[in-house]
């Protein structure tokens, strides 16, 4: 499938509703927790084997985009697109099947590995695309899409919820729901298959680098840098310490205001969660707009430095304040979603537009391992602390020192990031052929 060329007069307006569409679709995986307490209760379930459909997918997410990226920018963001929406919602109905005949390692395969490939092919598929039509403002490009993945879990909750209720939350309302939720996004990611398209101006992938202007670094020698790896830390240090919080959100807030005159009830923790939800959608297109003012090492300083402070009241003082433990939490959320966002654009920076889309992909297997470490981290210091007899937010205290030590570490990373060496650009044709002469010659 080639890449459909822009027409004359073509709005570069339209491709970030075409991106959205997408990670509106894929971004329910942040909405998987609604169908846990059912799982569980269908199917005879522990909490831990009821996360594995999401674990699995966030794992797959990384790998898939890694190894998935080169094609990506080969075939682009049609075929990508295609291939997100045809594994995606095969992921939900493989589960419906699952639901349906009671066979929950169909669940786990289906929207685990199925739909965990078309979350990674997904999530990648528009960036490249984006900063080629925005070369001027990267950054607000890309946050828009990505801004995409941290909202459609506002779609999701409340829509999963109200089909649970009237399918009914046995298995049978289950595998509807299912079946539901992998038709419909068929239909809306179809939309931004259709609207896609890639800038006139742009050349064949054949002619290599020299389509593009400025510095340019392939996929295979990006990784070879010591920047790509400073870039992995810092992504892999921010979502690490967001996850941190947004995974344990509403057990966090209850604990810490438990022993309180005025402790927090369900509900209030629900509409907590959705509070961390905005933040993390708002600081996608907020903060990765910023970026392209104050530039991409700057940013990286605030979302580190000051998400470190954040942690530090939390730590210190959380538990004296709800207004003040809110804040903290919703601005360390809008730098985890303001990360994800600003990634994209700093990659763009240092290795140029060439395999944008490859490089990002390979980086994201640092939001895999930050998939795992984080939620690791939390609950497994607050299962301890719980049977050394401690409760409260001293179930958390520890984990929060963590978090704020892997940011200082993040930091750290981000102020090594040097300008790519040129030994690892691109040679443009004329570039190479020179270079071939003097070898030939010497």
């Amino acid at each position: 499938m080639s890449p459909p060329i822009a027409p004359p007069g073509w709005s570069r307006w339209l491709v970030p509703p075409a991106a959205l569409s997408v990670h509106l679709s894929i971004g329910q995986a942040y909405a998987w927790s609604v169908f846990k307490p059912p799982l569980e209760s269908a199917l005879d379930l522990s909490g831990t084997q009821s996360a594995l459909p999401f674990q699995l997918g966030i794992v797959m997410l990384g790998l898939s985009a890694a190894f998935g990226g080169t094609l990506v920018e080969r075939n682009g963001p049609r075929w990508a697109m295609t291939v997100a929406l045809i594994c995606f919602s095969s992921g939900f109905l493989l589960s419906a099947l699952g639901a349906a005949t009671e066979q929950y390692w169909l669940i786990v395969f289906g929207y685990g590995f199925v739909g965990g490939i078309g979350l990674g092919i997904g999530y990648i598929s528009p960036v490249s695309t984006l900063i080629k039509w925005f070369p001027d403002r990267p950054g607000m490009a890309t946050g828009i899409a990505i801004m995409g993945f941290g909202g459609g879990a506002l779609i999701a909750s409340p829509w999963s919820a109200q089909m649970l209720e009237s399918f009914g939350s046995d298995s049978s309302g289950i595998a509807l729901a299912f079946l539901v939720h992998g038709l419909s996004y068929a239909v809306f990611m179809l939309l931004g298959v259709l609207l896609v398209r890639v800038p006139r101006s742009e050349k064949p992938v054949a002619s290599g680098p020299s389509a593009y202007e400025g510095v340019q670094v392939s996929a295979r020698n990006a990784v070879r840098t010591p920047q790509f790896w400073c870039l992995w830390i810092i992504l892999c240090m921010n979502v690490t310490a967001g996850i941190g919080i947004l995974e344990k959100a509403a057990p966090m807030i209850t604990d810490f205001f438990a022993d309180t005159s005025t402790p927090v009830s369900a509900s209030a923790a629900a509409g907590f969660v959705a509070l961390l939800s905005a933040a993390n959608m708002a600081g996608r297109i907020v903060w990765s707009s910023t970026s392209d003012l104050v530039g991409r090492k700057n940013i990286y300083r605030l979302y580190l430095g000051a998400g470190a402070l954040m942690y530090a009241l939390i730590a210190w003082v959380g538990d004296s304040s709800k207004p003040l433990f809110i804040v903290c939490a919703l601005v360390i959320l809008s730098f985890y979603g303001g990360g994800f966002a600003t990634i994209p654009a700093y990659l763009k920076d240092l290795f140029g537009t060439y395999q944008v889309g490859a490089i990002h992909g390979r980086l994201l297997t640092a939001w895999s391992t930050a998939g795992v470490l984080g939620p690791l981290i939390v609950n497994w210091i607050a299962d301890r602390q719980e049977e050394a007899g401690k409760s409260g937010e001293a179930l958390y205290g520890t984990s929060l020192i963590i978090m704020i030590g892997l940011l200082a570490i993040g930091f750290v990373a981000n102020e090594l990031v040097r300008p790519v060496h040129a030994r690892h650009h691109v040679p443009a044709p004329k570039e190479a052929e020179d270079v071939h002469e003097r070898q030939q010659s010497a």
